[in-house]
């Protein structure tokens, strides 16, 4: 019986490689001289600080055109509110969302029975496992479901024939 994995996954040296060249940038930009401003990843999130909310949104956009350019989908980067930070620097904490949590499993399994196609959905910790009688059937489950926003990215894996 084929079948396939629905995951989400981030590759985080991509993301530090994104990272590094947008620290790079901002440290030779003129607006930016002599400015406090930084950019670090720690587990799971990217935090931004900078001296008032303008610089902020300048590292954001900076931030996200790297990460574009370097393939990651930004639906897996989840802003956070602009927050005062200690020394009247203002700070963003971004979170890098990597598997699918039970809600976001539980929808595409009630997306995929609503759509009458003939698969089994099981959810197996941050994957979703999908299983059916032909090739064909999975290959339009998966073009239904990269048709549909989840609010993440998506991929599909161990496709078994």
């Amino acid at each position: 019986m084929p079948s396939f994995d629905v995951v989400s996954e981030l590759n985080f040296q991509e993301v530090d490689n994104a990272l590094h060249a947008a620290v790079k940038e901002i440290t030779t930009r003129y607006d930016f001289k002599g400015s406090k401003a930084t950019m670090k990843r720690e587990e799971g999130k990217v935090t931004l600080l900078a001296e008032d909310e303008y610089k902020l949104g300048q590292m954001l956009d900076l931030l996200t055109a790297r990460l574009v350019k370097r393939g990651i989908d930004l639906k897996a980067l989840e802003l956070g509110k602009v927050e005062a930070a200690a020394g009247g620097m203002e700070r963003q904490v971004c979170q890098l969302k990597v598997g699918l949590d039970t809600e976001t499993a539980k929808r595409m399994v009630k997306f995929l029975k609503d759509a009458k196609h003939k698969v089994q959905a099981s959810i197996q910790g941050d994957q979703l496992r999908v299983s059916g009688k032909s090739r064909d059937e999975l290959q339009t489950v998966i073009a239904a479901l990269r048709g549909e926003d989840f609010g993440l990215p998506l991929q599909f894996s161990n496709f078994r024939d």
